[in-house]
C-alpha cells in the first residue's frame, strides 16, 4: 500500500427537498384543504476516524464527495425522506484543514471519533404549513435550504509514542527493524527511507509505537533533501530518540544539524524529551566509544547511550529508557513491584 499523508478533496452536503403543493380531494368531502408535506433534510458530510488505516492513498483516486439531497414532500401530509449521511473514513491522526491550510477545522485523535463537517439543508415547507384562517388554500411552498460545500485538505499525522530522528544513514531503519516487525528498507546510501514507518515494540510485557521518518540534512527546512514535511508525524510523540552515527567525522556537528532543523520546524519539537544514542558502536573499540560518547554528551547536554542496532548491543537499555519516558508512572509501579517480596500462596 502506498503512503500518502496529504490530500485535497471537495465535499458537498445535500440540499433539502422541496415541500409539496397538494390539496385533499375525496368524495363527499367538500372542503379538503391543503395537505402538502414538507421536504426531507439533506444528508450531512461526516468524517469518522477508524483504526487500521495509516494512509490517505484512497483520496488520490476519489476526490469529490457529494451527499444526497432530501426527497420532496407529497400529498396526505407526507414528509419526504431525508438523505443518508455520507461518512468519510479517515485514519486516526488526520487533520481537516481549510483550503489555505492555515486553519485546523477538525483533529481526529482517537478511533471512533465522528464529526459532522457540513450540515445538510433542511427540507422546504409544504403548503399545508402555510394554511391560516385567512389563507385557506395556500399554493406557496419552500424549495428547501441549499447545500454547503468546501474544498479542504486532509493531513495525516501518525500517532506514535516515540519518534526516531537523525541524519540519513544514522541507523534508524535498522533499529526499528530490530525492535519491531516493521520491514523498513536498509541500504548503504542516503535516504533509503522515503516515507514514515510505524512499528510496535513489545518490551517487558508492555507495548508502544515507534515512528521512523526520513533522515534530515542541513537546510531541510528550506527543502534540502526530502525536506521537513515528514516532521509532522512526530509532533505528537512523547519522546524523541535521536540517533547519531558513531562513524561520522564529527558526532557533535551531526547532532547540531538535526537539532537546528527541529528548531526551525517549530511545533514544540525541541521541547520534547530526547534520548541521545551513539549508534553503530560495533565497529569501534571501547576507548573510542567512551571518547565519542563524552563528546556527544557535551554537545547535547544529555546522557548518551552507546548502541548497535545491528548487533543488539545496548538495545534493551534504550528500550528501558523509552518506556520510562513514555509512561514514567507505570515504570515506577513496575520497579516497586519488582522490589517487593513474593507472596507465598496459601489455600486459606
Amino acid at each position: 500500500m502506498h503512503f500518502l499523508d496529504q490530500a485535497k478533496i471537495y465535499v458537498r452536503s445535500g440540499a433539502g427537498g422541496p415541500g409539496a403543493v397538494s390539496f385533499r380531494r375525496e368524495k363527499f368531502i367538500e372542503y379538503g384543504g391543503p395537505d402538502g408535506g414538507n421536504g426531507g433534510k439533506g444528508a450531512d458530510i461526516v468524517f469518522e476516524a477508524v483504526a487500521g488505516l495509516n494512509t490517505l492513498i484512497d483520496f488520490r483516486y476519489t476526490q469529490h464527495f457529494r451527499a444526497p439531497r432530501g426527497k420532496g414532500g407529497s400529498g396526505s401530509n407526507r414528509t419526504g425522506a431525508g438523505g443518508e449521511d455520507l461518512v468519510i473514513q479517515v485514519p486516526v491522526g488526520t487533520q481537516v484543514l481549510s483550503e489555505d491550510r492555515e486553519t485546523v477545522l477538525i483533529d481526529f485523535t482517537r478511533a471512533g471519533q465522528r464529526e459532522v463537517f457540513l450540515r445538510g439543508g433542511d427540507g422546504g415547507r409544504g403548503n399545508a404549513s402555510y394554511k391560516t384562517s385567512t389563507n385557506r388554500a395556500p399554493r406557496q411552498h419552500g424549495t428547501g435550504w441549499p447545500h454547503e460545500e468546501a474544498w479542504v485538505w486532509l493531513r495525516l499525522k501518525l500517532l506514535a509514542d516515540a519518534g526516531l530522528v537523525g541524519l540519513p544513514n544514522a541507523g534508524k531503519s535498522t533499529f526499528i527493524n530490530a525492535v519491531t516487525n516493521a520491514q523498513a528498507k536498509v541500504g548503504a546510501y542516503a535516504f533509503t527511507t522515503v516515507r514514515p514507518q510505524l512499528g510496535v515494540v513489545s518490551h517487558k510485557g508492555r507495548e508502544f509505537v515507534v515512528a521512523d521518518i526520513p533522515g534530515l540534512i542541513e537546510g531541510a527546512a528550506e527543502g534540502a533533501g526530502i525536506g521537513d514535511r515528514f516532521l509532522g508525524h512526530i509532533e505528537r510523540c512523547r519522546v524523541l530518540l535521536h540517533l547519531v552515527d558513531a562513524n561520522d567525522a564529527d558526532v557533535s556537528e551531526s547532532y547540531r544539524i538535526v537539532r537546528d532543523e527541529l528548531e526551525n520546524y517549530g511545533a514544540g519539537l525541541t521541547d520534547k524529551r530526547v534520548i541521545v544514542v551513539l549508534n553503530k558502536i560495533d565497529t569501534l573499540d571501547d576507548e573510542l566509544i567512551a571518547a565519542l560518547s563524552a563528546e556527544l554528551e557535551d554537545a547535547s547536554g544529555a546522557p548518551v547511550i552507546p548502541m548497535s542496532g545491528a548487533s543488539g548491543t545496548g538495545v534493551d537499555w534504550v528500550l528501558d529508557q523509552l518506556l520510562e519516558a513514555i509512561d514514567p508512572e507505570n515504570e515506577r509501579v513496575a520497579e516497586e513491584d519488582e522490589g517487593e517480596d513474593p507472596i507465598e500462596w496459601s489455600p486459606i
